[in-house]
């Protein structure tokens, strides 16, 4: 009964929001929660910039629609699902996140998603619950699954904290020092090699 939680931005896949940055020459919407640890301040911001620019879900789409996953990712994760349950736990919304489910093969996916008008105008964004990767993780190992968790940002450290064993991939260096109780890794197969020892050491002391 093993599952590994992963985050999907900086993890599997590039930021989508510094894509749409460099595409549109916005630099505003370069910010991530590597930045802001508050995910309500920085949608909440990045909305204002949408308005004041006149961008719409269109256009962002459009940007999503050129984009890849990050190289070696679709292996990675069917490496994974070969031999435990793989959800993707993100902040992002089901209206970005399409394009990446089918070129990863379609894990399972839990996020959020927006309110959008006739024009194509962003007007809102709902979450699904509040502190949704904890919780997601937390109702897991509450139907007697063994988690082990990945992610990069501030907002993947609760998933972290409340997996089984919580591993920072590709982390910024702010983030590896705010929360040196996890290891951290660079490449896929230094993950892969994580998780495995992870759910060894997990199995040796239940």
């Amino acid at each position: 009964m093993r599952i590994v939680c992963l985050d999907l931005e900086g993890v599997l896949i590039p930021e989508v929001w510094i894509n749409v940055a460099e595409r549109t020459g916005i630099e505003e919407l370069r910010l991530t929660t590597r930045d802001i640890p508050d995910y309500d301040e920085l949608m909440t911001r990045r909305l204002g910039i949408l308005d004041e620019h006149g961008l719409g879900l269109p256009r962002i789409q459009e940007v999503i629609d050129t984009m890849e996953p990050l190289p070696g990712a679709r292996a990675f994760i069917d490496g994974l699902r070969a031999e435990y349950q793989v959800v993707i736990l993100s902040d992002t919304f089901y209206e970005f996140a399409e394009p990446f489910m089918r070129k990863l093969g379609w894990p399972t996916l839990f996020c959020h998603s927006l309110e959008v008008d006739a024009s194509g105008r962003i007007t809102a964004y709902r979450l699904r619950q509040e502190d949704p990767k904890r919780k997601a993780v937390q109702a897991l190992k509450g139907l007697n699954f063994r988690t082990v968790a990945s992610g990069d940002s501030y907002n993947d450290t609760t998933m972290l904290e409340e997996a089984d064993a919580g591993i920072l991939f590709r982390a910024p260096d702010n983030v590896i020092e705010e929360f040196p109780q996890f290891p951290h890794v660079q490449e896929y197969a230094d993950l892969d090699a994580e998780i495995r020892k992870a759910f060894e050491q997990i199995a040796a002391t239940s």
